[in-house]
């Protein structure tokens, strides 16, 4: 048993627990958007009050992702707490005609153009856990112990990205990503994790794809 478990763990360490990734967009034209100095982006998870709410982590992750030398980035606490309640989960538009409403309100587009926020990023999606197989157990002595076993389990994160421009109250885009793998445990004394990176590919392929939207010239 213990030889035919370390086969299996080099076979996975050589397999490798890669993660597959596909992106769609939509774009209504090819034309890069430009972001005048001082101009910014946030990046928002969607989120319902009481029942859902967008992985707050993965929203920070495409941020970084999206961020560059001339990409300004606002943080989403700072937008929310500059813009209370507005963007409240009871609040929020979820669609660019109730956005288009929302910036009807004097105060808010007063607020909206005193921190000049040209743009906004609406994401929604998830990553869920399925599929699980296997067992493993681990016993523990004053003499010594370990853990015997195999589990695996599947992975799969899908997220959708809507990008809103504050200017013209236009949509500019959208971007989904699925990224799925699986992920193993084997227990050869000691637990061996071998993580597949389905979260960190979803994250790297939405926020690289964003940042090719924009100009990385100032306008």
């Amino acid at each position: 048993m213990m030889t035919r478990l370390l086969f299996l763990a080099t076979a996975v360490s050589l397999s490798g627990c890669a993660a597959t990734t596909t992106i769609d967009e939509f774009r209504p034209t090819d034309q890069l958007m430009d972001l005048a100095a001082g101009e910014k982006v946030v990046v928002l998870g969607r989120r319902d009050a009481g029942h859902y709410e967008t992985d707050r982590a993965f929203v920070e992750c495409v941020g970084d992702k999206l961020r560059g030398p001339n990409i300004n980035l606002m943080s989403e606490q700072e937008f929310m707490d500059s813009i209370y309640p507005w963007f409240e989960p009871r609040t929020a538009p979820k669609n660019l005609t109730r956005l288009t409403r929302l910036m009807e309100v004097p105060m808010v587009r007063e607020r909206i153009d005193e921190r000049e926020i040209r743009y906004i990023v609406w994401l929604d999606g998830n990553t869920e856990t399925g599929g699980a197989m296997g067992s493993m157990s681990c016993s523990f002595s004053p003499a010594g112990g370990g853990c015997l076993g195999f589990t695996q389990w599947d992975k799969e994160s899908a997220y959708e990205a809507v990008v809103w421009d504050l200017k013209d109250l236009t949509e500019k885009g959208r971007v989904r990503v699925d990224s799925e793998g699986t992920s193993y445990v084997i227990g050869v004394v000691a637990p061996i994790p071998l993580l597949s990176p389905v979260k960190s590919n979803a994250c790297s392929g939405l926020g690289n794809q964003l940042r090719s939207y924009f100009s990385q010239e100032l306008g």
